[in-house]
């Protein structure tokens, strides 16, 4: 049984996006790393019991007009005050499918994990421009990175 939990919230709309979050799974679920369960969850399924039950989470999102999916913002609208006082210096990463340069997205994600106080542990990855294939690697490596952290305790 593994002794720590790794949750990753991310929407994923499309093809593409589906691509990404099952790059990210695999990368999490790596052979190698052998004490770290891993739950996948949309934002819409994703609740605040989910998120205080995970020793660390990787959100992953669209850009969308310049800012994060609905479905991610409606994630941190529910789990927001519930998790507040519990979830303090939750390891976390980001990653963010973009079509544009994705900054604004960061910049409004990041702004609601300063309010919740968890700490990336990762540089936010942002997947720019038109689909590259090169995506699903970057998103896999971020994956096993966060999870193999997570297993040797350095997180």
């Amino acid at each position: 049984m593994a002794g720590k939990t790794l949750l990753i919230v991310a929407h994923a709309p499309s093809p593409n996006t589906v691509r990404l979050r099952d790059a990210v799974v695999a990368g999490a679920r790596s052979p190698e790393i052998v004490s770290v369960a891993v739950r996948v969850l949309s934002p819409f399924e994703a609740q605040p019991d989910d998120v205080t039950a995970a020793d660390a989470v990787i959100l992953g999102t669209t850009e969308n007009l310049g800012y994060m999916s609905g479905a991610l913002k409606d994630f941190f609208d529910r789990i927001y005050y519930p998790c507040l006082e519990q979830t303090e210096g939750l390891p976390c990463a980001l990653y963010i499918r973009a079509g544009h340069d994705g900054t604004g997205t960061r910049r409004a994600v990041e702004s609601i994990l300063a309010g919740l106080r968890w700490r990336l542990v990762q540089e936010p990855l942002i997947c720019r421009g038109g689909w590259d294939d090169a995506f699903a690697n970057r998103c896999a490596e971020l994956g096993t990175a966060v999870a193999a952290g997570l297993d040797a305790g350095v997180f």
